[in-house]
């Protein structure tokens, strides 16, 4: 992406962000009077909250620290709370147009208006905490999601195939030792043969996985076929040269629009991400590019972190395509847009032969929160056709 494109890209999210943080802001100031000292507490306080995730992202880039870390947790928990309290007036509001039809509020407060704005107030706060509570330890339970899948083809050795697949992990700040530790446990204990993972593993900036010498826990990631990713649009957002590099140093081999055939067995296929091109101004290859000379009588399996346009890997004769991207939604209901762009937002589709997995995602983008749906690792125990014999 040029300069000035991104330029004006964030400085229009900012300008939204900021617009729509002024309206809960003042929406929330007429809860408190003239010279109440609570009015000056709530306008530092809300002021700190909103500005502290953009004051983190610039500071990461100037002064990676303590000061960034915290900025970076607290302003990321308020992103959600912000999001909440939106739908939150939304909902008061239509209370309000249906207290003018038929008068209910003064059940809340007697005929006090601003114990009324008092009340609500203090309830809206209360259920967007506890949201957040709640939210966050879903995202910090992760679940295991298992699938069976038969491919009808033969290969050399004839035996099943254990692969342990991940995806949107967000290394950074907010994922960073003690989840990444999780992970690599939790990994082993399903004794993999393949590890895949289907991109989004670093964050953006990559200073903090460096910081926190993430690196060290990904080596400890094992598997006897050995362990892959793919670039996501994260890893562009970032700098996905400086992130591959990492990641290929620390044990992790990527593919970038290539394919490796493993055990003469299996092949598995590696796409660049779809940004690519609007990042970096080169397009990735088509799927048919990837396919040419391959062997297509053997197992293939593709990585394509963003699950868009199915039909041209089911046909292009795709066994298994194994996608993350749509976190699906992460928080509720935006569960129900990731519906509407991707005809897979999360789980299991079959198309023709080829079979689709898109996963949720073991990390989180922005709020460590998930009120959606759990993260999760994919395993999949595939079977092959039968090894003939000639008599």
């Amino acid at each position: 992406m040029k300069n000035y494109q991104l330029i004006v890209f964030l400085s229009v999210v900012l300008i939204i962000y900021s617009l729509l943080n002024w309206m809960l802001f003042t929406r929330g100031l007429q809860v408190f009077q003239q010279g109440m000292q609570a009015r000056i507490w709530y306008t530092w306080v809300f002021w700190i909250l909103a500005a502290s995730y953009p004051m983190a992202r610039i500071l990461e880039r100037a002064w990676l620290s303590p000061v960034s870390d915290f900025l970076t947790w607290v302003g990321s928990f308020w992103l959600a709370a912000f999001f909440y309290f939106l739908i939150a007036l939304i909902v008061i509001d239509l209370f309000r147009l249906a207290n003018w039809v038929i008068p209910f509020y003064h059940l809340l407060a007697g005929n006090d208006p601003s114990k009324a704005r008092l009340v609500i107030f203090l309830i809206t706060t209360g259920a967007v905490a506890i949201t957040l509570i709640a939210g966050h330890i879903n995202a910090v339970t992760t679940k295991v999601t298992r699938y069976n899948i038969h491919i009808n083809k033969q290969t050399e050795s004839g035996k099943k195939i254990r692969i342990v697949a991940a995806s949107d992990i967000h290394l950074g700040t907010v994922i960073g030792p003690r989840r990444l530790g999780k992970l690599v446990q939790l990994i082993e204990k399903q004794e993999p043969d393949i590890v895949l993972l289907a991109g989004d593993v670093v964050d953006e900036d990559l200073a903090p996985v460096v910081r926190n010498d993430l690196g060290s826990l990904l080596l400890k990631i094992k598997a006897p076929m050995g362990v892959y990713a793919i670039t996501g649009n994260h890893e562009y957002i970032g700098g996905a040269s400086r992130a591959v590099k990492y990641l290929s140093e620390h044990g992790i081999q990527m593919l970038r629009d290539t394919s490796v055939m493993i055990d003469n067995s299996i092949i598995i296929v590696g796409r660049e991400d779809r940004d690519r091109e609007r990042f970096s101004g080169m397009a990735r290859k088509s799927i048919g590019d990837l396919l040419s000379g391959i062997d297509q009588s053997k197992p293939i399996i593709l990585l394509d972190h963003q699950p868009f346009n199915l039909k041209e890997a089911s046909d292009a004769g795709i066994d298994i395509q194994i996608s993350g991207h749509t976190h699906h939604g992460q928080i509720w209901p935006l569960g129900y847009i990731t519906r509407a762009i991707f005809e897979l937002s999360s789980g299991y589709l079959k198309k023709g032969d080829s079979h689709f997995i898109v996963s949720t995602g073991y990390g989180s983008w922005g709020p460590p929160v998930r009120t959606g749906n759990r993260p999760e690792v994919v395993v999949i125990d595939l079977a092959f056709a039968e090894q003939t014999t000639l008599e």
